[in-house]
């Protein structure tokens, strides 16, 4: 993986001692917070519903093993012992007191990471796909692309003020795991006739009060032309975008309010404009970039003794058949450790976890570490000999739980129980979904599904794009949950349906219930997902599951 340069070392000091004298400023009084908030929100700090909050940039997703020891350091150091990861494959500590917020950066600058643009009107943390130089399907890997765009996006003077929050996604595979039609600008790899790889350049996506899909603006950009193509796309937002309205400043209004066509031809002429700028420079810091992201050193891996685990111990069998995903080299899986413990808040990890994620990728993992915008951690490259013995030292610490793609493995951001934001609680909602169906005994045979609540409509748990999604609104003081179905992350993206009135707290889990027994009904057989049922039907047979009174009204 990356490792900082000179320059990106006295770059995150030098903003870490001037944020520690900022503080400083605010803790004497010669700073009122009005003054403080968009310097410490330059710095990650956000002032959440009981305290603050420091959210970390995880690159890519991408950490070492001293980076997750160092998190879990911070954790217990100045915090409250764990840490919460999110759909940006970042991680936020939601108690650290001002005082000790300065300690915390210089600790996380130790292991050469920083909070620099995880808030504010700039691009944020790129993120990408968290199988990223591993999948078997995979194009290419990723992420030296995502680590150009980081330091060609990092205090970028042009683009420090922008009209609204960016975030750029990027995957190397056919199969989206990085929700690209979701972001301001997303990119998917492809080849060209000739075999070159080159990236297909999505914009004008973006969930919360008003979610719309990103429509292609160019089908191939060779990776010689990506960096001065990305900036004409930043440049043209900055220009064109809104200031007036924050609620129409993101670059999916500026899309839509001007037509692609528009957009596109206002891009083409800046990039003609720049492009002679860039000469090249750019491709031989991606050259050494690439370097840094060599695989491992691959080892001879034998699976008998994986396939007699798997045959004498069930519960691994079973966690072998949903945590698992096919590598792109022999012998060797792709891990997924799942934060979602049924009962469990979805994306914490406490500094203990932290610490033995850390230790297991040491001893098993090839020292790699990976987030997902799923809320989940990922060990890449794991010899499938290795997976039993992996899987018993995961399992007394919470961490064996067999549920990837599964029902309880919902994605749900901190809700009302953190967010000054939040309108409702999504941390309740989602542990009562997973215990629920647990103690019913369905979640195995529900099968693959994605469930996504939001506390708020700004959509930080990705509602809009589950095959159920549910959010929390407040309406006239009382917690309302809206479900939406059809929603689909992947390759396939759409946005969900909104299927009718909202239910009170204690309704969402019986209604969820209705939908899926309904589901575990209309299906063709088990190998037809709810998505697929749900595309096969229509909404209707759903609707009436959701809403069995006025079904019967309406039969009457």
């Amino acid at each position: 993986m990356y490792s900082y340069s000179d320059f990106d070392e006295a770059f995150v000091r030098e903003r870490a001692a001037q944020f520690r004298a900022q503080v400083a400023r605010r803790i004497a009084g010669a700073l009122t917070e009005d003054e403080f908030r968009p310097l410490r929100l330059m710095n990650g700090l956000y002032l959440q519903l009981h305290a603050y909050m420091l959210r970390v940039a995880i690159p890519y997703g991408t950490l070492n093993t001293r980076q997750m020891r160092q998190l879990a350091y911070i954790a217990d150091t100045w915090d409250k012992g764990y840490g919460h990861f999110t759909t940006r494959q970042n991680i936020q500590f939601n108690w650290p007191k001002l005082p000790d917020v300065p300690d915390m950066i210089d600790a996380l600058a130790d292991v050469q990471m920083h909070a620099i643009q995880t808030s504010g009107n700039t691009i944020r943390n790129v993120t990408a796909d968290h199988f990223a130089g591993a999948a078997a399907d995979e194009i290419e890997d990723p992420r030296p692309v995502a680590e150009l765009i980081r330091q060609w996006s990092t205090d970028h003077p042009e683009f420090q003020f922008l009209p609204r929050k960016f975030k750029i996604a990027v995957t190397g595979s056919p199969n989206d795991r990085a929700v690209t039609r979701a972001h301001d600008i997303g990119l998917r790899a492809q080849r060209d006739g000739r075999g070159r790889v080159g990236y297909e350049v999505i914009v004008g996506g973006g969930l919360g009060r008003t979610p719309m899909l990103g429509q292609v603006l160019r089908p191939f950009v060779a990776k010689a032309d990506l960096l001065a193509y990305l900036e004409a796309i930043v440049a043209t937002y900055n220009l064109m975008g809104r200031r007036d309205n924050k609620y129409k400043a993101r670059i999916k209004i500026t899309v839509f309010e001007n037509g692609i066509e528009a957009f596109r031809d206002a891009v083409e002429e800046r990039f003609a404009q720049i492009r002679p700028t860039f000469t090249g420079i750019d491709q031989t810091l991606l050259a050494g970039i690439e370097a840094a992201f060599a695989p491992p050193a691959f080892r001879d891996a034998p699976t008998e003794g994986y396939e007699a685990a798997r045959a004498r111990d069930g519960a691994f069998r079973a966690w072998t058949e949903t945590n698992l995903t096919p590598h792109r080299q022999p012998g060797y899986a792709i891990v997924t450790i799942s934060l979602k413990a049924h009962g469990t808040t979805p994306g914490d990890a406490t500094s203990r976890q932290m610490r033995l994620i850390a230790d297991l990728a040491d001893d098993y993992g090839h020292g790699e570490i990976r987030i997902s915008h799923e809320q989940n951690v990922i060990l890449p490259h794991v010899r499938k000999a290795d997976l039993h013995a992996l899987y018993r030292a995961l399992v007394p610490e919470g961490l064996g739980t067999a549920n990837a793609g599964l029902l309880s493995d919902i994605i749900a951001c901190p809700g009302m129980d953190y967010c000054a934001l939040a309108t409702a609680r999504s941390i309740p909602v989602a542990q009562g979904i997973a215990t629920h169906f647990r103690a019913a005994g369905l979640e195995h045979e529900i099968g693959r599904i994605r469930i996504k609540i939001s506390g708020c409509i700004n959509a930080c748990g990705h509602h809009h794009v589950g095959h159920i999604g549910i959010l929390g609104l407040d309406r006239a003081g009382v917690e309302n949950y809206q479900i939406t179905l059809g929603g689909d992350h992947t390759e396939n993206a759409a946005i969900g349906e909104k299927i009718g009135p909202g239910f009170a707290y204690d309704e969402v889990v019986p209604a969820i219930d209705r939908l899926l027994r309904a589901y575990l009904e209309l299906r063709l057989g088990p190998g037809e997902t709810f998505i697929e049922a749900y595309r096969r039907l229509g909404p209707e047979p759903f609707r009436a599951a959701l809403y069995p009174a006025d079904a019967q009204a309406d039969a009457a």
